[in-house]
This record gives C-alpha cells, structure tokens and sequence, in this order.
C-alpha cells in the first residue's frame, strides 16, 4: 500500500461531497427553491465526478506498483489487537468504479430535476438520491470489510426509500418492504462471513487478508467463506433465488430505477465478489457456484422478459440476466471481463431506463408497451438514444455491449465448455429479442395509445442532454476494451490486472485468434437473429398476430414465463403465508388473550382497588379509632403465632 498524498490526500471529498448535498437537502430542501435543491444535488455529485476523473488521470500517471492508494480517516474502533478504521483505499478496482459510479449519476441526477420538476417531496427525493450515492462510493472506496458494510447496509436501506418513495400507494410500499426483507437474507450471509474472515485472519483489513488468504485458509474454509460473501452478492445483485425483489422495485420513479439497476445497488454484488476474489479463486467449488448461479439466473430472467409487457419490468429483468452473466465471467476465471461488463452495462442500462422515462412521460404514466407505438415522429431524441442503448444491449459489433459480453462468452468456451457457452448464445439472441421487442412496440407500428391521450409530452432538454451523452458512452464505451483478437491492446484487462491473481487470469486471452474471431461472429449472428425475429414479429404487416397465436398455442409456457417461473407464489405459499399464519396465531392467541388480558387485568385490579381505598376515607374519627384497634389486633396476632 501507498499512502495518499497530494491529489490522492482529497480522496474523501469523492463521497463526502453527496453526502454533503443530501445532508443539505435533508435539512434545508424545504426553506429553499426548487432550483437550490436540484443545483446543491447535481452539483455535489458533479463535483464528485470531476474530482474522479482527475484523480482518474493522476492514477494513470502511477507505476503499475504504486497503484494500491491507501487514505486512512481516523481509528474508528480501537480494541486491543483489533483496529477498525476509517480508511479508504484507491485501486484499479475501485478506481474504475468511482468513476462510473459519480459519472453516471450525476448524468440521473440532472434528469431527474426535469422528470421530477412537479413532485411536491421534490428535496426529500434528492436527499434520498444523494445519500443513495454517498453510500455507493463508501462501499467501493472501502478499506475493509467493517467500512464496505456500512455503505452495503447503506445502499440497501435508500433503495428501500426509493423504491417506496411514492409510500402512499400500496404497490409502492409493499415493493420497498419486498426489497428490504429479501436483500436482508443475503446480508445475514455476508455478515457472518465477515465474522468468519475475522476469525481467521484476526483482521478485516483488506490488505491483511488477501494476500495471506493462500496461507491462511484451507480449501474447505476458503469455500465456506467465499460462499457466504456471495450469499451478499446473491441478495444485493438479485440473482436466483433472491431475485424476486427487482422487478418489483419497478414501482419507484424512472430515474431511481435507472440508478438502482446501472450504477448503484444491484453492481454492489458483483464487485463485491470482484474485491473478494483472491478468496474465491481458492476454491472451485465457489467458482462453480457462482457460475452456475449466473447462468440460471441469466436463463430464467431473459425467457421472463420474452413475454413482459411492462417498459420498465422488461428492463428490470433484462438487468437481472445481464448481472447473471457478469457472474458467469466470474464464476470462470475471468473478472476483468465481468467488470468490463459491468461498465458497458451501466451506460446502456442507464440509457435505457431514462429512455423508458421519457416515453411514460410522454404518455402520461403510460407503462404497457402495448399500448404505445408511433413515437418515434413525436419524440425523435428518444428514439434514436434508446436505438443506440437497445443496439449496445443487444451486442450489435462496433457498440460497448459487443466488446464486453463477447469477452465473458469467450473466457466461458475457454474455461467453461462448449455447453456453457452455447448456452448464453442463445440468452445473448434472447437479449436481443426483448430489447427490440420492446423498442418496437414502443416506437414504430401504429399509433396505440389511450385515446384520452391527447397530447405527447416533450420532454425537456434537461433530460434529452444526459440521454444523448449515455448513448455516446453506450456507443464508444467498449473500446476501452477492444480484444487481442481483433487487434486490440484490451486496456481494460492490462488496468485490471494488478487486483487479480495472474495466475488465474484469462480475460481476454483466447487459444487462438481465429478461435476468438468466430465466437464473436457467431454471438453476433444471434443478436442479429434476435433482432431480426422482433422485426417480423412486431413489424412487418400482418404479423402481429403470430405472437397472440404462439401465446395460445404454448399457454403453459407461457403462463409459467408470465408468472416469473411462479417464484412469487412459491414464496407466497411457502414463507409469507406461513410467517404471516403463524403471526396471526401469536397476535390472537399470545398478544390478544394473553398479554392484552393480563395487562388488562392489572389495569382493572389496580383502578379497583384505588376505588376501594378513597371509600375508607369517611372523615368519621371513630371509624379511624376502629381501623387503628383493629389493625393493632391483627399485628398482634401475627406476632403471638409466629
């Protein structure tokens, strides 16, 4: 480790400054404008953003040595041996993520002032935005294990007051509940596996654990360990089981979505297991069940959204598949690829979901892209912006999604099989059939909007400016990466690398360049025939009834896509109805009859005997005189027999 100096000394001001703007909002949001709230809020993060990127070109400038930055705050928990401090540390890793982190936000942040310029909690919701933000940067600049989970618990807990930001609907607060109860699982998890890391290492410093972990930890331990860490990852990244709790945070505005699920919360898993992973690489059986986890998770979620007919839930799903396979490059050796796919990823998705925005805004709150189509006329900027996203999802070559998910399905034919591999083609062309899908329906075709719907929303430059900056980093992000196949130097893997074990490091690195040449062919050709099938079925004339007949025709599938796999109700069934049964009982049977009757009865004996006692208050002398002998009788008595 380095210690910070010069530039590298403000490393703090990257999460102080939201921090700084959400206790601003919190305090004063209601005594200013609008205006004041929306400039303290984009500002903070802006400022936050330009300092990453500053401190992003003087980290350039480091020997590849020097780049392990630490800045230690103060000792927060002193405890005989055990110290816990404050401290932040600046790598590779968590370079690249905070840059991601504040540019991508900032870019949510000012057009959430357009798409939310008529809320009435207009300062509550860019507290919450703030703070949500503050708590990301904590967990990525973390220095140990003790200061990641406050910013883990931290993000959990504003995702929860995002996503029920609109509490007074129902839909709204039982989503956040969902969200909050659900992520919990996995926290408890990755609690005790912080406890056990403690237990091994008698440290949860990052820079005593990793590099003695081969030393420490037998094969059996690094599996419990790693495993547990990932029951974190499972929960917070929304991958099977845990994933039930994503599509329904839909229920929050847009452009909370679009933070939630591009540079926020649901990454916090992915480079969770990234930071962790000289742990993981100790044990197979991790690696296998972190793939294996990604994959299932990648299949189930693409095949839902072949059917969705929600804007936002089909993105929302879309999100949960293409952390699945960020797992998967995992899960096979290659981290440096995942990470790269988690770059490209945010700015296609992030593209997409304010995309979304404007086109619900535009068809005031319209949701069901069945009801849409035409737009493209009304709203041109939307269009073309949310062409490139859907281009860049989809793995069209020459966009971000190109380069990074071909480089985790060519490290998945390298160290995962041909099984494996052709596995997430197929995802990979199912990818490309609901995003088109859905850009489809949404913008070309007839008009099929509700005939209430007089008047199409513009939106505002506010939100078309940040839109056409995502496109340009959708468009040109990958080439931060370009594969050795192609010629490429793939600067991404090279930046990586120092935070990786060499010896397991595979990203970008094929048999063969011709080998690599035609995986990438081939997993175009199916984006392409994705594509290709949503065209002539959403399209082309007359064909729009062949989706109504294949629905009729395979209705049990169907059925089973458009219930999500009847996760949900197995969980109902199995957990809710059970829990809340079993609370009925205790709240009827132990809290009503129980403690409400003893409580009751203490109340009653009480207020009757204070009704007894005034009664014996006559005035009378002789009455007194009487109770005085007999009280004297009854003394006596008692001594004479005991």
């Amino acid at each position: 480790m380095v210690e910070a100096t010069g530039l590298f000394s403000k490393l703090w001001l990257v999460p102080a400054l939201p921090l700084a703007g959400a206790l601003f909002n919190c305090l004063l949001g209601r005594q200013v404008s609008n205006f004041v709230v929306s400039i303290v809020a984009c500002g903070s993060i802006g400022l936050a953003a330009a300092l990453s990127l500053l401190l992003f070109n003087s980290f350039l400038k480091l020997p590849v040595e020097q780049r392990h930055i630490e800045l230690c705050m103060y000792n927060w928990i002193p405890s005989g041996d055990f110290s816990a401090p404050i401290d932040l540390l600046l790598d590779p890793l968590s370079m690249v993520m905070i840059t991601m982190v504040s540019g991508v936000s900032f870019l949510i942040h000012v057009y959430s002032v357009g798409y939310m310029s008529r809320d009435e909690s207009f300062a509550r919701y860019f507290f919450y935005l703030n703070l949500f933000v503050f708590f990301m940067l904590l967990l990525v600049l973390a220095g140990n294990f003790l200061v990641l989970y406050i910013g883990w618990e931290g993000v959990g807990t504003c995702s929860y007051l995002l996503i029920s930001f609109l509490y007074h609907k129902q839909s709204a607060a039982r989503a956040g509940l969902k969200a909050f109860v659900v992520t919990r699982f996995g926290d408890f998890f990755f609690v005790l596996g912080i406890m056990l890391v403690f237990v091994q290492f008698k440290s949860i410093y990052f820079g005593e654990v990793f590099p003695r972990a081969h030393e420490v930890l037998t094969p059996v331990m690094a599996t419990w360990v790693a495993l547990l860490i990932f029951g974190g990852a499972v929960g917070k990244s929304a991958q099977v089981p845990l994933h039930t709790w994503l599509p329904d945070a839909m229920e929050a505005p847009t452009p909370v979505s679009a933070l939630i699920h591009a540079a926020t919360m649901v990454t916090a898993g992915v480079y969770l297991v990234a930071r962790c992973y000289p742990i993981f690489q100790l044990s197979p059986t991790a690696m296998s069940t972190v793939a294996v986890i990604g994959l299932l998770t990648a299949v189930i979620s693409a095949t839902i959204a072949l059917v969705n007919n929600d804007i936002k839930r089909i993105l929302a799903y879309s999100t949960v598949s293409q952390l699945g396979h960020m797992f998967i490059g995992l899960g096979v050796g290659a981290p440096a690829a995942a990470i790269f796919h988690l770059l490209t990823h945010a700015f296609a998705k992030a593209l997409l979901f304010l995309g979304a925005g404007a086109v619900i805004h535009a068809l005031h709150e319209e949701m069901d892209i069945r009801r849409m189509g035409a737009l493209k006329g009304h709203i041109p900027a939307t269009f073309w912006t949310f062409l490139v996203g859907a281009l860049a999802m989809a793995g069209i070559p020459g966009l971000a999604g190109f380069f990074s998910k071909d480089a985790i399905l060519e490290a998945s034919f390298t160290n995962g099989g041909v099984l494996l591999w052709l596995i997430m083609v197929v995802t990979a062309g199912f990818t490309a059939f609901y995003c088109f899908r859905l850009f489809f329906n949404a913008f070309l075709g007839e008009k099929r909007w509700d005939p209430h719907v007089e008047e199409v929303h513009h939106p505002a430059p506010v939100m078309t400016i940040p839109l056409m900056l995502l496109a340009v980093l959708a468009a040109v992000g990958g080439y931060m990466g370009v594969p050795h196949a192609l010629g490429g130097a793939d600067r991404i893997s090279s930046f990586l690398a120092p935070v990786f074990p060499p010896a397991h490091h595979t990203d970008g690195v094929s048999s063969s360049r011709l080998l690599g040449i035609v995986l990438m062919a081939v997993s175009s050709l199916s984006a392409l025939g994705g594509i290709s099938l949503a065209y002539f079925f959403y399209v082309m004339p007359g064909n729009r009834e062949i989706p109504e007949r294949l629905r009729q025709t395979f209705s049990g599938v169907y059925d089973a896509l458009s219930n999500g796999w009847y996760f949900d109700k197995v969980y109902q069934v199995v957990f809710v109805d059970r829990f809340m049964g079993a609370a009925n009982f205790f709240w009827q049977a132990v809290d009503t009859s129980v403690l409400d009757m003893t409580v009751r009865g203490l109340a009653g004996l009480i207020l009757g005997g204070g009704e007894i006692v005034p009664r014996l208050q006559t005035g009378l002398v002789r009455w007194y005189a009487l109770f005085m002998v007999a009280g004297a009788v009854v003394i006596m008595g008692y001594l004479y027999i005991f």
